[in-house]
């Protein structure tokens, strides 16, 4: 048995020690968040990799956190006094994406990759997957990585918080070929980790979400409606979270060539939040620029962050939620902007129906690009649709400490106004007219 690091090097909790300290070649862990997954799964590969002089090839769900892990992986030599070279000066072969490489002792490698079917051919070594759940194309990824511990006896950990049951992560769960390992947060308390298990049910706000994050339950995902397998395929992990203000900017500058961008925006004060989100237009495709969150922020404020998008000249056309205490800061964008521009939208059921149905088009067809993170895509699929006693269909997300589904239906909005849009404006130039008297032209 290869042994894990002493607790006066490095301190691991029980189920730490175990994961790292396994001799499983397949290995399947479905773990908590925030229970020290990466820094165990890093841990391990680079205690197995350097006793078993194997290439180490680490897969994340993009490039940030590809980059995330390899620093643990950093960290962890820096701990056991082990020589590494660290680079990132390369890109991957016909991509942007960049190629993370630790050199160790007896040639041994550390390479971490986003993952994605291109990058994960061609390398051959252990492999360890992290959160699985989340990759795009993860049937391909699998196809592309599973061959490659193929010699030698290459081993293959696969670690991940569950998504859903649409997915191979959950497919592999009655996989009996792996040694499975699932820690929840309790589990993780009771060996040690110090965390207020009722603080965090408190703080997420939301019983379902909970128990998939924190309590490891693949929830069935029959009722959304937008399962995380859709809203998975339109996330893009190089699109930036926030807005790049100058991108913006540059988008209009250039008359006839830059893009037209559409923006939706739904309104909180306290318990929700506000959400500002630019879409750029690219054919029948919108990718985001960017997205603006605002939390108890008084309304001058916002009206000055909407403001600062409405004045881009690549604006063509924004909608926004004027329900209730929204009503004010939409009047006073449509006064200031022109109705030609803003649009005031007053939710109903009718109207929520007329935003949710077109989105999940968008999405069903891959036509609409956002950023790779948690909250969006837990947002995206709180939505539900439900048929009340009287027949009428309504679509509601659940509040939580994180809004109520405002990120969905920022985007809803956004959709929105692109699909009304009434295409390109275009001039000709001529000669100046002159009167012919009498009011004749």
């Amino acid at each position: 048995m290869i042994e894990a690091p002493s607790n006066a090097i490095m301190p691991l909790l029980p189920y730490q020690k175990r994961d790292v300290e396994s001799n499983a070649r397949f290995k399947w862990s479905c773990w908590s968040r925030q229970t020290g997954k990466s820094f165990s799964k890093a841990l391990r590969r680079l205690v197995r990799g350097l006793a078993r002089r194997k290439t180490q090839i680490f897969l994340s769900a993009g490039e940030r956190q590809s980059r995330e892990l390899m620093d643990k992986a950093r960290m962890h030599c820096q701990a056991l006094k082990v020589a590494a070279d660290f680079r990132d000066d390369a890109f991957f072969e016909g991509t942007s994406f960049k190629l993370l490489q630790i050199t160790l002792p007896n040639n041994v490698r550390i390479i971490g990759l986003p993952a994605n079917p291109r990058t994960a051919r061609g390398f051959t070594g252990d492999v360890f997957l992290d959160e699985f759940a989340l990759h795009q194309g993860d049937r391909d990824i699998w196809a592309a990585m599973f061959p490659t511990v193929l010699r030698g006896g290459g081993e293959i950990d696969v670690a991940s918080t569950p998504k859903g049951k649409k997915n191979v992560f959950y497919q592999l769960a009655g996989n009996p070929a792996f040694e499975h390992d699932t820690v929840t947060l309790q589990d993780a308390i009771d060996q040690g980790l110090d965390v207020d298990a009722e603080e965090m049910r408190r703080g997420i706000g939301d019983e379902e979400l909970y128990r998939q994050e924190f309590g490891c339950e693949f929830i069935d995902e029959a009722t959304a409606f937008l399962t995380y397998e859709l809203i998975g395929a339109c996330e893009d992990p190089q699109l930036p979270r926030a807005i790049d203000w100058d991108a913006l900017e540059d988008e209009g500058q250039t008359p006839g060539r830059g893009r037209s961008v559409f923006v939706g925006v739904d309104l909180g004060r306290k318990k929700d939040l506000t959400v500002i989100w630019p879409f750029a237009a690219e054919g029948a495709r919108l990718v985001s620029l960017g997205l603006i969150e605002l939390r108890n922020t008084r309304f001058r404020e916002q009206y000055e962050r909407l403001s600062q998008v409405l004045r881009s000249r690549c604006v063509r056309r924004c909608c926004i939620d004027a329900t209730g205490l929204g009503m004010q800061l939409a009047e006073s964008a449509v006064e200031d902007f022109g109705g030609h521009r803003v649009e005031a939208v007053t939710f109903t059921n009718t109207v929520k129906a007329a935003l949710a149905e077109p989105m999940r088009i968008k999405v069903q067809d891959r036509n609409i690009r956002i950023p790779m993170a948690d909250d969006v895509r837990n947002d995206w699929h709180s939505i539900q649709r439900t048929i009340t006693a009287a027949g009428n269909v309504r679509y509601d997300g659940d509040r939580s400490s994180d809004g109520h589904a405002d990120r969905f239906w920022a985007a809803a909005l956004a959709v929105h106004a692109a699909g009304d849009a009434a295409g390109p404006i275009e001039c000709m130039g001529g000669k100046r007219l002159a009167s012919a008297g009498a009011r004749a032209w």
